[in-house]
Formats: structure tokens, C-alpha cells, sequence
């Protein structure tokens, strides 16, 4: 019976190679497509595709265009609207891009999981591997310092100053502040890569459960127990994948609600009471 190897589905895999390019003072660089690579390509076609379609400008809108304005105003009415305000409408493209691709490569995941099954290695989850959600945490980190700079010059460093505290307790506050601040890539990277990865392993573990256990009750006597334990583990697929579902819409929502948090520290630094 075979084993159950659940991170399997994880590995990193060459699908399409190309010749390495030789850069001076960096060595060989490898440019060889992998099943992550893959995936975010196709997760970006997936995307233009999307919002290409969405984007009509009709004024009665179809189901497309009104699916993608449900998507826009959810980012804009729910996250950056209440939680910026008026100062953050210019960055409403930045968290619409980035919550669209964390939604579509979650779902991604899902959709071809059962790829995985059927040991495809061109199936691949990209955000169950941190070095992409670190990628993207790094990349909202660096955005919220940049314009933290260019919007407060040097009164940036006053988000780490909180107002009203007495200077003596700023030798003990200060540095904790700056802890906070420099751990958010880290916080927004492993939340999502470990709900992701998290998910999709207790997934595979029960779908391989409902295989091995349907081929241990075609056995007979005591051993046709093996299909209630067939049909339970069934059962916990659908209930996961649906589960999983919610989650990778609720990952990709938080991921930019997060992102609008950041955000607003910068933008109106000075109603913080910093």
C-alpha cells in the first residue's frame, strides 16, 4: 500500500528548462521555469484575463463587469476607504493587485489540487511556498517604508515615538516599537504560508485515507469496514475543501487588510498622536 506523503505536493520542480545565464560577479543564474514559476504565470494571465474581461465600462454592467466592481468596491469600501480614508484612494490600485494575486493563486491551489492526487508536478500551490509570501510581504514592507518617507521625510521615525509618553519610558518603548515594525514581513509571510500549506496537508492526508481505505475494504470480511472509513474521509475532503475555500478568500482579504493598517500608519502619521 503506498505511503502517505503529504509534502510531497510542495517540492519544487523543473517543468520547462532553459540554459543557465552567466552574469559577472553573480555567477550562473538558473532561468529554468519551475511548477512555482508556472503557477504565478499562470496565476498573472489569470488575473489580466479576469479584469480584462471585467473591464467593459458599460452602464449597465454584465456579470463580469459587475463581479469585477463587487471586487474593486470591496477592496475600496470595506478595507482602504475606513481604514485610510480620503489620502488613501491613490493607493487603491497597489492593495487591489496585490489582494488579487494572493486570491487567485490561493484558489489556484485548490482548483488543481487534484492534480496533486493524480501526481501532476505542473500543479503547485505558490503561496504554500515562503519564499513567495515572503516576496510579497517584503514587497508591501518596502512599499509602506518608501512612502512613509516620501509623504513624513524624517518625521517617519516618529511612528516609533508614541505621543504623550513620558521621554524616560521611550528608552524602553522605542526599541519595542521598532521591533513591531521591522517583524511585519515576518508576520504577514507565515500567516499566510502556514494556512496555505496547513490546509492543503490535512486535505491530501484524507483524500490518500479515502483511497487506501477503499482498497482495504475490497479485501472483504472484517476488512469491508475499511469503506465506512472510505466514505468519512470523503466526507472530510468536502468539508475541508470548502473550509479551505473561505480560507483562501479570508487569507487574501486579511493580507490586504493588513497591508491598508501599514499603510494608514504612514499616510496619517500626524492623527496618530505620534
Amino acid at each position: 500500500m503506498a505511503s502517505i506523503e503529504p509534502m510531497k505536493q510542495f517540492l519544487v520542480h523543473e517543468v520547462v528548462h532553459i540554459d543557465p545565464i552567466v552574469v559577472p560577479g553573480l555567477g550562473a543564474i538558473n532561468m529554468s521555469i519551475t511548477n512555482s514559476v508556472l503557477a504565478m504565470m499562470i496565476g498573472a494571465l489569470i488575473i489580466v484575463a479576469l479584469l480584462g474581461s471585467a473591464a467593459r465600462g458599460q452602464l449597465v454592467p454584465g456579470r463580469m463587469q459587475a463581479f469585477g466592481e463587487a471586487l474593486y468596491n470591496l477592496i475600496d469600501g470595506t478595507l482602504v476607504g475606513p481604514m485610510i480614508g480620503d489620502k488613501g484612494r491613490p493607493y487603491i490600485p497597489f492593495i487591489f493587485s496585490i489582494f488579487m494575486m494572493v486570491l487567485v493563486l490561493n484558489m489556484m491551489g485548490l482548483v488543481f489540487a487534484i492534480g496533486n492526487l493524480g501526481g501532476q508536478e505542473w500543479t503547485f500551490t505558490a503561496t504554500a511556498q515562503l519564499a513567495v509570501t515572503a516576496t510579497l510581504a517584503l514587497i508591501t514592507f518596502l512599499s509602506v517604508v518608501v512612502i512613509g518617507f516620501v509623504k513624513n521625510g524624517f518625521k517617519f521615525f516618529k511612528l516609533f515615538a508614541p505621543g504623550g509618553v513620558p521621554w524616560p519610558m521611550l528608552i524602553f518603548l522605542v526599541p519595542i516599537e521598532i521591533i513591531s515594525f521591522m517583524v511585519r514581513p515576518l508576520t504577514l509571510s507565515m500567516r499566510l504560508f502556514g494556512n496555505m500549506i496547513g490546509g492543503h496537508v490535512v486535505m491530501n492526508i484524507f483524500a490518500t485515507f479515502v483511497v487506501m481505505l477503499a482498497v482495504l475494504g475490497m479485501s472483504g470480511g472484517i476488512a469491508t469496514l475499511g469503506w465506512l472509513g472510505a466514505g468519512v474521509s470523503f466526507f472530510m475532503v468536502v468539508a475541508l475543501t470548502a473550509l479551505e475555500f473561505i480560507v483562501a478568500f479570508l487569507q487574501a482579504f486579511v493580507f490586504a487588510a493588513l497591508a491598508c493598517v501599514y499603510l494608514n500608519d504612514v499616510v496619517n502619521l500626524d492623527s496618530h498622536g505620534h
